[in-house]
């Protein structure tokens, strides 16, 4: 799939610089950035439904009871 975007001078001159500092094409630039924000915000998602659910359920387990429920006693 391809696509366009729109920039100003100043900020088409930021991407470039960036690319090239990079050793990748603008293309490639955007694509890295595009991926690392949704990661970045995929991970913030899922760490704050599992605060949630701590908050709900604040039972905590030892190194020892979590090897035991996973059958893997040492």
């Amino acid at each position: 799939m391809a696509f366009s975007i729109r920039l100003t001078e100043d900020e088409e001159i930021l991407a470039r610089r960036y690319a090239a500092l990079m050793g990748v094409s603008m293309g490639e630039a955007f694509k890295q950035a595009l991926f690392e924000k949704i990661e970045d915000e995929y991970d913030i998602a899922v760490g704050e439904a599992a605060y949630r659910r701590c908050l709900d359920n604040p039972k905590t387990y030892s190194h020892a009871e979590v090897l035991k429920m996973f059958g893997d006693e040492e």
